[in-house]
C-alpha cells in the first residue's frame, strides 16, 4: 500500500499520484513537484488516501513542497510570457512557410523549457524553427504535434448540445469511440450529428454505451420469438434505456411489453 496524492496539472488534464511524504497536504491546494518535465505546480484534487501498488507507478515521486503566493504569481508571469512566445512562433512559422497551425505555448514552472503545440496534416520538418525559437529565448524548445481532439481540450468551446466541451472541462484521458457505439443507441449515422468540433466521433456516446451493452444482452433479439401476457408474437423492435419490448402479436398488432412480461421460445411460430 502507498500513501499518495492525486495532481493536475492543467483544467480537466489526466491527474497524476504523488507521494506527500510528511506534509499537511489539503485537497484543492497547489504544490511544487517534480516531474519527468522538470519542476512543476499543480493542484491537488484528490487528498491523500492508500492505493495498492498496482495503482501506481514505481518509482513514486515525492511532492516538493506547498506551494507560496510568490508560486502563484511566478505562474502567472509564465502564462503571460507565452502569449508573447505565441506571437514570436506564429511570426517565425509563417517565415519560414510552414504548413502547421500553432495552438498553445506552456512554459514548464521553473522556465527550463517552453513547448510549443501544433497541429498538421503530415510530418513536419521544423528543425531551422527550432533553432530560430532557442536563439530567441535562450532555454530548451520543445515542439509537439498533437491531434484535434488535444486541440479541441486545449482551446474548449461549445459542443452541439449547448454545453462547453466534455474534453475541456472534466474528461481526463480520451476513451475510445466508434461507430457501433451509435447504432446501439439507434443514432443517426450522419456524420455532421454524431461529430464534435474536433471533427471526430462525440465523446458523448462512450457515457450510456455500457447500459445499451448490457440492455442488448438482457432483451431478446429482433425477430426472435417470444411468449407475453397477451400471447405468442415476435420482437420488432427494442427500447434498451426502458428495457421494453416490442412485440407484433398473432393478430397482427403490435404492443410493448417490458422485459419481465417476455420470455423467449424456441422454435418457429406461425403468423
Amino acid at each position: 500500500m502507498y500513501s499518495v496524492v492525486g495532481i493536475r496539472f492543467k483544467k480537466a488534464g489526466k491527474i497524476y499520484y504523488f507521494d506527500p511524504g510528511d506534509l499537511e497536504i489539503e485537497k484543492n491546494s497547489f504544490v511544487i513537484v517534480e516531474t519527468a518535465r522538470g519542476i512543476e505546480y499543480g493542484q491537488v484534487v484528490i487528498g491523500k488516501k492508500t492505493v495498492e501498488e498496482e495503482d501506481v507507478v514505481l518509482p513514486l515521486k515525492k511532492v516538493i513542497r506547498v506551494a507560496t503566493d510568490e508560486d502563484a504569481l511566478h505562474v502567472e508571469k509564465n502564462k503571460t510570457d507565452a502569449e508573447e512566445a505565441f506571437s514570436i512562433c506564429l511570426e517565425k512559422i509563417h517565415s519560414h512557410g510552414l504548413d502547421m497551425k500553432l495552438v498553445d505555448v506552456e512554459y514548464t514552472f521553473d522556465r527550463n523549457k517552453i513547448i510549443f503545440y501544433f497541429t498538421a496534416d503530415g510530418r513536419v520538418d521544423f528543425r531551422e524553427l527550432v533553432k530560430d525559437l532557442a536563439a530567441v529565448f535562450r532555454t530548451r524548445i520543445e515542439l509537439r504535434q498533437i491531434g484535434v481532439r488535444d486541440e479541441a481540450k486545449m482551446l474548449g468551446g461549445i459542443g452541439p448540445c449547448g454545453r462547453v466541451l466534455c474534453c475541456s472541462t472534466f474528461l481526463g484521458d480520451f476513451e475510445p469511440v466508434s461507430i457501433k457505439m451509435a447504432k446501439d443507441q439507434n443514432l443517426s449515422l450522419n456524420p455532421a450529428k454524431i461529430s464534435g468540433l474536433c471533427g471526430r466521433l462525440m465523446c458523448c456516446l462512450k457515457y450510456e454505451n455500457d447500459n445499451y451493452e448490457t440492455g442488448k444482452h438482457e432483451l431478446p433479439d429482433i425477430g426472435s420469438q417470444v411468449m407475453t401476457t397477451n400471447g405468442v408474437g415476435k420482437v420488432v423492435g427494442l427500447n434498451i434505456l426502458e428495457r421494453k419490448v416490442q412485440v407484433e402479436l398473432d393478430d397482427g398488432s403490435v404492443e410493448e411489453f417490458p422485459l419481465y412480461d417476455v420470455v423467449e421460445v424456441e422454435g418457429e411460430l406461425e403468423f
